[in-house]
């Protein structure tokens, strides 16, 4: 620019008698206040068209991603742009008188635009993560790690080249000599490495998604994952506490995921009855005609007690014993009736498992395990259809002149 502009207040305020160096500092004084306050008014134009027509594309547009695009300030950060190239095109002109300050404040202005793009670029990042969240495929993914990732690189070269503008090394110059403390960089940053590493492990196997209910019990964490960072994996538990897990945990420790039940088309019911093993018999036969009266089993005594009687007849079978050949016993009977009862039952899965097993004798009695499925997989619910099928169960028990085990009390002494 011609000195004639640049030194006008300067020529100016000297003709009126100040001193040289006074003028100069006026005179940039001058200069500086006429390009800030430019420069302001054209950053306040910049941003108010841009925000304008950003909004006024994103309300036209279907996509959520230009909204997106507005909400994170994206048209806001990239609005700066023009009025920082001004700012370091005429900041030679204002500081013409004094190269030192020229040089400090171009390399303020340098480092500063290098924090705007990375601004810019985190605000596109996020309007990324934010958009990709929406779409139903993705919404359970670990985006945020992926975008951390890429906002820590993002970071450590923008702080590279910060370092590099003020020191005047040349960025590739200053980038092979970081080489020499890399063993340093990668101790300060190993848990990010790990972090990284383990979210991608975790996104490629299909491990955890936001959504999922697992169980951590080395970090006491019971409940539902609503974040997936770089860094940690945030479980809401069931009773609204957070507990947070290292995500790198998720590879090298053991931890069980009910995905697997969620997306089945059941729950499973795994519980037992503890019979007292005196109380299981044989059957006679008019302790079979009391319990035909039982509806769900009628027609399985009926037809039993039928091939019985044909097998012990054909083998000429003395029933003075009735240890002696084939018989019924309650407690098959009851195993039978329970089969039948959970077969019937609304609330079970009827496409699922449906088994009744007798497990190993023990110290406490014989158990009869439940085995099966109930079609509703929450949790009260569940816990309600688990309660009202043990209810009937053990209503049921007497019928079949069968006890359930239990530890005596100071009661089972006292003399009735």
């Amino acid at each position: 620019m011609d000195s004639k502009y640049t030194h006008f207040f300067y020529d100016y305020l000297v003709s009126l008698g100040t001193t040289e160096t006074v003028a100069k500092y006026l005179n940039m004084l001058a200069l500086l206040i006429i390009l800030i306050v430019v420069v302001s008014i054209i950053d306040y134009i910049i941003r108010k068209l841009l925000r304008g027509t950003f909004s006024q594309f994103a309300a036209k547009s279907k996509t959520k991603f230009d909204d997106i695009l507005v909400a994170n300030k994206a048209p806001r950060n990239i609005a700066h742009i023009i009025p920082l190239l001004i700012v370091i095109e005429y900041i030679p002109v204002v500081f013409i008188d004094f190269p030192t300050f020229e040089n400090f404040i171009k390399k303020s202005l340098e480092v500063f635009a290098i924090v705007l793009i990375l601004w810019i670029v985190r605000s596109i990042l996020n309007t990324i993560k934010d958009y990709l969240k929406t779409l139903p495929r993705l919404k359970d993914k670990p985006i945020d790690s992926y975008i951390q990732v890429f906002m820590i690189f993002a970071w450590i070269a923008g702080f590279m080249s910060a370092i590099a503008v003020i020191t005047d090394i040349p960025f590739l110059k200053f980038l092979t000599g970081l080489g020499a403390i890399s063993a340093v960089i990668l101790l300060i940053f190993k848990d990010t490495i790990l972090g990284f590493v383990a979210s991608i492990q975790v996104s490629i196997n299909d491990m955890v998604r936001i959504g999922d209910w697992i169980t951590f019990e080395k970090y006491g964490a019971d409940g539902d994952v609503i974040e997936i960072t770089l860094a940690t994996v945030k479980v809401q538990n069931f009773d609204k506490t957070i507990t947070t897990i290292p995500t790198y945990a998720l590879i090298s420790d053991s931890f069980k995921n009910w995905r697997g039940m969620s997306d089945s088309g059941g729950r499973r019911i795994k519980r037992a009855l503890f019979i007292k093993q005196n109380t299981i018999k044989y059957l006679t036969d008019d302790e079979v005609e009391k319990l035909k009266k039982i509806q769900l089993i009628t027609g399985y005594l009926e037809s039993r007690q039928d091939d019985i009687k044909a097998n012990n007849t054909r083998n000429d079978i003395n029933k003075e014993l009735l240890i002696n050949g084939r018989n019924l016993t309650n407690f098959g009977v009851f195993r039978k009736y329970i089969d039948s009862y959970l077969k019937a039952h609304s609330a079970i899965n009827k496409d699922m498992m449906i088994m009744v097993r007798q497990l190993a004798p023990t110290t406490q009695g014989i158990p009869l395990e439940i085995y099966t499925f109930s079609s509703d997989k929450r949790w009260a619910n569940y816990e309600y259809i688990m309660a009202d099928v043990f209810d009937h169960l053990i209503a049921a028990l007497p019928y079949f002149d069968l006890e359930i085990f239990e530890l005596p009390s100071t009661t089972s002494f006292n003399p009735q």
